[in-house]
């Protein structure tokens, strides 16, 4: 995550969960901690994964106090080990102490996530089907969710309701039909926007082929109806899938030579990766 990136759009979210932890201040370590002592301690990998959310680990610390050093062994997207040291914090002991969750939710979540997208990531190599996520995200966490996919090998859909159009259901209703839906978004978004639109059955998608859509989503569909829609299509668009995919299904849809798999497992279903803050000393 670039500099820019923290500092306009991470940093607001680090801190609003910074103060939902600390609402007022942090009893337990005031209580053993009154006054400044310097201290370091270690971050610790305790299962195998792929590690992400480094730099947002270390900005909980440094946003608490900027003088908080962070040295990391690792990187993002490196493979981990049990045992392995990943960093050392050094700073002042309350700020090692308080901000010691808010970091490692982070830090656990994030590489949980990149853990899971590269065991899906690796079903697609050798094929030309690309992984990406979905808006299925846990709320105020976006921006960070999204990066651990790419971190873990995966590509990223849309970021938010602005950043493209995508037709589904709901909006194919409202608007009477897919080439209704089609035409309505076709003159009214900008002419830089694509239009993909989702798509359940056969007859939609030779509506939606008709109509000149861009990409069509072939929404929980059988590999049958999937092969007969690529078929239909036959390469006046763009094919992407979605609905149900896991890494325990994916492969059956490689071999249709679908361009997108998109997942909300990426980020909805990932458990956290383990990792501790342990160890902790006085150095003055």
């Amino acid at each position: 995550m670039n500099p820019v990136t923290m500092q306009l759009v991470a940093d607001k979210y680090i801190r609003m969960a910074l103060e939902e932890d600390i609402n007022y201040e942090d009893v337990s370590t005031n209580a053993v901690m009154p006054k400044y002592k310097k201290g370091e301690v270690q971050l610790i990998c305790k299962e195998d994964g792929i590690i992400a959310g480094l730099q947002i680990f270390g900005r909980v610390f440094t946003i608490l106090d900027p003088q908080t050093e962070v040295e990391c062994r690792v990187k993002d997207g490196d493979l981990v080990k049990p045992g392995e040291l990943l960093a050392v914090v050094r700073g002042d002991v309350r700020v090692l102490l308080s901000g010691e969750r808010t970091a490692l939710n982070y830090l656990q979540r994030l590489s949980g996530i990149a853990t899971y997208t590269n065991s899906v990531a690796k079903l697609l190599e050798g094929t030309s089907t690309k992984l990406l996520d979905t808006r299925k995200t846990t709320p105020g966490m976006r921006v960070f969710e999204k990066y651990a996919v790419r971190v873990g090998g995966g590509g990223n859909h849309r970021y938010n309701l602005s950043d493209g159009v995508l037709l589904k259901d709901n909006h194919i209703d409202a608007a009477g039909g897919v080439a209704q839906a089609i035409k309505a978004a076709r003159a009214y978004a900008p002419f830089v926007r694509r239009i993909e639109v989702e798509v359940e059955n056969l007859d939609m998608v030779k509506e939606a082929v008709e109509a000149g859509a861009d990409i069509i989503m072939l929404d929980n569909m059988t590999p049958d109806m999937m092969a007969e829609a690529i078929h239909i299509i036959n390469g006046r668009a763009e094919t992407e899938c979605s609905g149900n995919i896991t890494k325990d299904n994916v492969r059956t849809i490689t071999r249709l030579g679908i361009d997108y798999v998109s997942s909300g497992a990426l980020t909805h279903s990932a458990p956290i990766l383990d990792i501790s803050l342990k160890h902790l000393k006085i150095l003055e």
